[in-house]
């Protein structure tokens, strides 16, 4: 079989590069090489695409698969949809289930997705003759196209459903229920598949996408799976050190502040911050302490502090220093 199609083939390059043989061709058609025409080759006409797709499997080059004509397969995957749900820091931190009511497209359920009026079938298209597919002479070539009229189905519909009005789906109201793990992040995206838009003809559905969006917590800084916050403390609580309540996602706790705290200073909190998304595991809590210093202080507090600065003496003035030693710190 493949030699003679190697042979046919060979007879088709003859005939496309002789000028006397293609003009032959060009006035009496493939009629001008059989025995009943001007020319005595015995040549025929070759339909390239069966050619091409049996030898090279190229069909889907001329419009078909294979090569092969025939009504193609129409089904179609339903299209995905996107949908946006903003929820508060504490959800995204332990997880929640929202009830989410978006639009999407289903088979009407009057004409059971044939677009057709109740008691009526889609008729056969008149231009393919329900094949789905026309042939085009083009010279030497025969091409298969795909039907204008009926798209490849090899059908129209002539009596349309009153309901969908021939499109065979409808949108509709849908409710999911959508179950937020604990630990996700702004963008997040929850997979629902099959819960898309439905396929016709016999194709799948598409797919939902939930797009997360968390807002921003009051006094919390999330940095992946760790979090952060600032909380002043007095003068005396730095330098001679004490017990201060903080606030945590679960509800307030107990940090120790040693004496001789210095502004700034950052203590870590272990598995206080925000879970792990598909984890059991869980991040920390940094608090960073601001010394507040008093605005106005009374006459026995003054007194005091002075008495204070007295005692202290030289030792706790800071230290001047240069220009060059700044530069350092900077650059340190």
């Amino acid at each position: 079989m493949s030699e003679e199609r190697f042979k046919e083939c060979s007879e088709a390059y003859a005939v496309l590069s002789d000028q006397q043989k293609r003009a032959a061709y060009d006035r009496f058609g493939h009629e001008a090489f059989t025995n009943g025409g001007q020319g005595q080759s015995g040549f025929q006409q070759v339909d390239l695409s069966d050619l091409f797709g049996e030898m090279f499997g190229f069909g889907d080059l001329f419009g078909n698969a294979g090569g092969r004509g025939g009504r193609r397969s129409r089904a179609q995957r339903g299209a995905d949809i996107r949908e946006d749900l903003t929820i508060s820091f504490e959800n995204a931190a332990f997880g929640v289930e929202k009830e989410v009511t978006l639009r999407r497209r289903e088979l009407c359920e009057s004409c059971k997705g044939t677009g057709a009026a109740s008691g009526k079938a889609p008729g056969q298209c008149r231009q393919c003759n329900g094949h789905g597919q026309v042939r085009y002479q083009q010279g030497f070539f025969s091409v298969a196209r795909t039907c204008p009229v009926c798209q490849g189905t090899g059908s129209l519909i002539e009596n349309p459903c009153t309901t969908c009005k021939g499109h065979r789906v409808l949108n509709r109201p849908h409710t999911l229920q959508v179950k937020v793990p604990p630990g996700v992040e702004d963008g997040t995206r929850i997979l629902y598949s099959g819960h898309g838009d439905t396929g016709v003809d016999g194709g799948p559905a598409g797919d939902i996408y939930v797009v997360l969006h968390v807002t921003d917590h009051p006094f919390f800084e999330r940095e992946g799976k760790d979090l952060h916050c600032a909380i002043p403390i007095s003068f005396t609580q730095a330098a001679l050190g004490a017990k201060v309540t903080i606030p945590t996602l679960e509800g307030d706790a107990t940090l120790d502040i040693p004496e001789g705290t210095q502004t700034g200073t950052s203590f870590r909190v272990r598995k206080r911050g925000m879970p792990v998304l598909n984890s059991s595991a869980r991040g920390d809590l940094y608090v960073e302490v601001k010394v507040a210093t008093p605005e106005k202080l009374t006459r026995q507090q003054r007194e005091l502090m002075e008495q204070l600065a007295q005692t202290l003496g030289q030792e706790n003035k800071p230290q001047k220093s240069s220009l060059l030693n700044k530069v350092k710190d900077m650059f340190s």
